[in-house]
C-alpha cells in the first residue's frame, strides 16, 4: 500500500511527538545522573542541569567533569551494600513464587467444569475492591508471628488478581482442541499444564514477571511498617528512605547553627542513592523487553 504525502508526513509528526514525550521523560533523570556525579558544592551552588559540574576550590570556578565521589560513599556503606543483595534475592524469590501462585490460580478456572467456579471468581474479584485496611493487617501479621520476619515481604503480596485475571485471559485463549487432544493421549491436568500451557504462555508470563519484579524492587510501605528490628532485612526502598531522613536531619542541624541559603551538599549523595537502586532493574528491563511488548498486546485483535 503507497501511502500519500499527508499520510507520511502525519507519520513524521507522530514519530516526532513521540521522540519529544521520551526526552521529557528521560529530563528528571539525566538530571539525577548529572547531580550524582557532579560535586558537592556544584549541587549547593545549583550549577548542575543535564551535565555534571565539578567545582574547583581554589579557584572557585566551576567547569565541566564528573567525579565518582558520591558512589564511592553509596558503595563502601555496608548497610546500603547487604540491602541491595538482599532486595535483589528477595525480588528474585518473590517474582518466581507469585509466578507460581498466579499459574496455580488462574489454571484451574479455565476448566468449565471446575465446581464452584463462579463463587471463587466472585471472592477473588471482591478482594480487588475491598481490604481490611492497613491497621487490621499489621494486627494480623503481629498475630501471625510475621512481624521483622522475611516472610512478611513474600507470602502477604504473593497474588495480584489483576495479573491472575491476565493470565486467566490468556489461558481462555488457547485452543480447547490441543488440551483435549493431550486427555484424549492420557495426560493429567497438570501434564496439560506443564506441556502445553507454559510453554505458549512465555510472552504474558515474562510480562507478569517484570510487574512482580517493579514491585518488590519498588516496594517500601510492607517493609516500613512490618520490618523495625530486624536491619538485615531492609530493603533497598527502604534503606534509601531511611537515607534521605537520615541526611535531611544533618541539613535542618546545619540550617539551625548556620545562618543564610538552606545547603545542599547531600543531594549529590542521595542522587547517587537513588541511581544506585535504580539502575538494577533497568538494566533487566531491556531483556524483558520484546516478550512484555508481545504480553501486553495479547488482547489485541489481530486483522
Amino acid at each position: 500500500m503507497v501511502k500519500s504525502r499527508f499520510a507520511r508526513i502525519g507519520d513524521w509528526v507522530f514519530a516526532l511527538v513521540c521522540i519529544l514525550v521520551i526526552m521529557i521523560c528521560l529530563l528528571p533523570m539525566l538530571n539525577l545522573l548529572a547531580q550524582s556525579l557532579s560535586s558537592s558544592q556544584a549541587v549547593i551552588n545549583r550549577k548542575v542541569t543535564f551535565w555534571p559540574i565539578l567545582h574547583n576550590i581554589q579557584a572557585n570556578t566551576f567547569h565541566f567533569g564528573a567525579t565518582l565521589d558520591s558512589y564511592k560513599y553509596v558503595f563502601l556503606d555496608p548497610s546500603f551494600s547487604r540491602s541491595m543483595y538482599w532486595t535483589a534475592i528477595l525480588t528474585v524469590i518473590c517474582t518466581l513464587w507469585s509466578l507460581l501462585i498466579t499459574i496455580l490460580c488462574a489454571y484451574p478456572l479455565t476448566y468449565s467444569w471446575l465446581k464452584g467456579k463462579g463463587i471463587i471468581n466472585t471472592l477473588i474479584i471482591f478482594t480487588m475492591y475491598f481490604s481490611a485496611g492497613t491497621i487490621p493487617n499489621y494486627i494480623l501479621m503481629k498475630n501471625l508471628g510475621l512481624l521483622n520476619n522475611p516472610l512478611v515481604l513474600i507470602l502477604p503480596n504473593c497474588l495480584s488478581v489483576f495479573n491472575m485475571i491476565i493470565l486467566r485471559s490468556f489461558f481462555y485463549g488457547v485452543p480447547d482442541s490441543l488440551r483435549e487432544s493431550a486427555e484424549i493421549d492420557g495426560a493429567n491436568p497438570f501434564t496439560v499444564l506443564v506441556r502445553i500451557y507454559l510453554p505458549l504462555s512465555a510472552p504474558v508470563l515474562a510480562t507478569l514477571a517484570l510487574f512482580y519484579a517493579v514491585g518488590r524492587w519498588n516496594g517500601f510501605s510492607d517493609a516500613l511498617l512490618y520490618i523495625n528490628a530486624a536491619p538485615q532485612y531492609v530493603p533497598i526502598q527502604l534503606k534509601l528512605y531511611q537515607l534521605m531522613q537520615n541526611m535531611t536531619s544533618i541539613e535542618v542541624a546545619t540550617v539551625e547553627m548556620v545562618s543564610g541559603a538552606v545547603p545542599r551538599a547531600s543531594d549529590a549523595m542521595k542522587a547517587a542513592a537513588v541511581m544506585f537502586a535504580t539502575l538494577p532493574i533497568l538494566i533487566v528491563y531491556p531483556w524483558l523487553q520484546r516478550y512484555f511488548i508481545a504480553g501486553v498486546t495479547i488482547g489485541a485483535v489481530k486483522g
